[in-house]
């Protein structure tokens, strides 16, 4: 597994590099058939001149992305953070996939139990690169500073159905989740919930809505 570490505005030293993999090795044990990580370290400051470091992590495992990233003073805390959130979502998909190797859940039991057990749908090699990479399109389109930052991101549309969007939603660690419906062909937004349950956002070209 190719693990790589590069920075934007920080300086990584040999000790913390040391450290990092040390810790990235604990994935390899939990996604055998991960073929990458992509750590981001990147040097940023707020209006009010706190500065400090985010940390992104991104594994490519075949057929899906894992993510994380985490803000913190200095890169040894953004990056223990990031890491705690990769290896539960690390946990998560390797639990998945012991399921269902052990047993095949019909249609019922798996809309049962929290959605657990579903096929994940591959991404585009494209999306998996611009991600992995950091290269994914961003606009920024404020001409002097503001509280409210906006960043613009652009993937390819992808078909999928709602399950299997609830399941990159989890993967990715995001709240929400952006697709194209498989069965109407329409935009639709998948989102968490309290606990174990989620939402579906579609819209009504004719104005009507429901709660």
């Amino acid at each position: 597994m190719d693990v790589e570490i590069t920075a934007r505005g920080a300086r990584i030293t040999d000790r913390f590099e040391a450290y990092a993999e040390e810790k990235l090795d604990k994935i390899a044990l939990l996604l055998p058939r991960a073929t990458s990580i992509a750590t981001r370290v990147s040097r940023h400051a707020d209006p009010n001149g706190a500065a400090g470091d985010r940390v992104e992590i991104t594994v490519l495992v075949p057929g899906s992305v894992i993510r994380s990233e985490s803000d913190g003073p200095d890169k040894y805390i953004a990056f223990d953070a990031a890491f705690h959130k990769l290896m539960e979502r690390a946990r998560r998909m390797h639990d998945k996939r012991t399921d269902r190797s052990t047993k095949r859940a019909s249609v019922r039991e798996v809309a049962t139990g929290d959605f657990q057990g579903l096929d994940v749908t591959p991404a585009d090699v494209g999306v998996l690169t611009a991600v992995a990479t950091g290269e994914v399109p961003v606009v920024d389109e404020e001409q002097e500073w503001s509280p409210v930052v906006i960043r613009r991101k652009h993937f390819p549309s992808k078909r999928m159905t709602t399950r299997e969007a609830v399941d990159q939603m989890e993967l990715v660690g995001h709240p929400f989740y952006l697709f194209v419906d498989a069965e109407t062909d329409q935009c639709a937004v998948v989102y968490r919930r309290k606990g174990w349950s989620y939402g579906v956002i579609t819209l009504d070209e004719e104005g009507e809505g429901s709660d």
